[in-house]
């Protein structure tokens, strides 16, 4: 098969990539950081800012059709409850959000059957904790807009997929100065969205036990959910 991956250089993204490269699949990675390891791999690599609109146009623009699509490439910081930092979210924004749209734009006369597009977006994005209004948020509208899309692309015979994975450690999480409950190897990850995918699901959770308890509580009253996260957020700082 023929895989485009985002966000190819590090963490999930580049899991992914070797382990489609293992299985002789054609893989293109597409990345502003270093490539090179996964180019002495077979990677076919893209250096590429996917928040540059007319970057995005001219280099995904030239390749052609493939048959998975898996945007990953993401950033994450977190906010201060006492400052709200605009600047912050339009960095996160732009990487999450934009930078979806971005491809999304230059790929889409080239998005016809047999092609799986597969956005990665969080389970942050159920619940509202603390510190993430700018991530949660961005992840929140990838869910709506990969819900939109599922239905855009129907008659053309793609399936959309939502990846939302729990906490996995990556560079981004490396950052983090706090417990993340059930985090797991990038290994794992890639493990997860390749078989969710293989499945045909809609959504890819994981950790299992991790995402199946943030779910029950998001179908909770939202009161209630605003008293867990609050109580979550007042244990933290302490």
């Amino acid at each position: 098969m023929r895989i485009l991956i985002t966000g190819a250089s590090s963490g999930i993204g580049k899991q992914l990539a070797l382990d489609y490269l293992s299985q002789q699949h054609q893989v293109v990675g597409v990345a502003r950081g270093d490539l090179s390891e996964l180019e002495q791999q077979g990677l076919q690599a893209l250096r590429c800012d996917v928040t540059d609109f007319q970057q995005v146009r001219e280099v995904l623009g030239a390749q052609d059709a493939f048959d998975i699509v898996v945007l990953c490439a993401g950033n994450c910081e977190y906010t201060d409850p006492e400052h709200f930092d605009a600047e912050l979210c339009q960095r996160v924004w732009q990487v999450n959000l934009q930078g979806v749209a971005n491809c999304l734009d230059a790929l889409w006369p080239k998005l016809y059957a047999p092609c799986k597009l597969a956005i990665v977006g969080s389970l942050a994005r159920l619940l509202p904790f603390t510190r993430a209004s700018a991530y949660g948020s961005s992840k929140a509208a990838l869910h709506y807009l990969a819900s939109s899309l599922r239905v855009d692309l129907a008659p053309r015979g793609v399936t959309v997929h939502y990846v939302q994975p729990g906490f996995v450690k990556t560079p981004l999480t490396d950052k983090n100065n706090f417990a993340m409950p059930q985090l797991i190897s990038p290994d794992k990850a890639s493990w997860a969205i390749r078989n969710g995918l293989e499945q045909g699901r809609w959504t890819i959770s994981f950790p299992t036990r991790f995402s199946a308890i943030l779910r029950l509580i998001s179908i909770l009253p939202q009161s209630w959910q605003q008293k867990i996260c609050i109580h979550l957020a007042n244990s933290e700082a302490q």
